[in-house]
């Protein structure tokens, strides 16, 4: 059974970090493309990182170039996201998903995704 569990939200104010974890079972991440999304309330899902199965290509918003840094341990089965210079705009429940076809920036190219996890940006 393919499952993906993000953890490593919470909260946290204005230009804090933290380190979301995205762990997968049931298949092995080595094998795909894995995507950070996010969606704050009364907003659509957006893409905000992604990394090929092999990390060498990655692909980040323009919001958040500079700031986030995603990363991956095949070995662990688990893709990362650190988060940087944290701005309350970027408060949403974060998620990852697998990357299946199609571009990389859009949500219905990815098939598998874990429930979320919460991220809170205040003071």
């Amino acid at each position: 059974q393919v499952q993906l569990v993000e953890s490593g939200g919470g909260l946290v104010q204005p230009g804090g970090s933290l380190k979301l974890s995205c762990a997968a079972s049931g298949f092995s991440t080595d094998s795909y493309a894995i995507g950070w999304f996010r969606q704050a309330p009364g907003k659509e899902r957006e893409a905000v990182s992604c990394i090929s199965s092999r990390a060498d290509r990655t692909y980040y918003a323009d919001s958040v170039k500079g700031r986030f840094t995603i990363s991956r341990d095949n070995a662990k089965n688990t893709v990362y996201l650190q988060m940087n210079s944290l701005k309350p705009e970027d408060t949403a429940v974060y998620y990852c998903a697998t990357h299946r076809s199609g571009p990389l920036s859009t949500s219905s190219s990815y098939d598998y995704w874990g429930q979320g996890t919460q991220v809170t940006v205040s003071s």
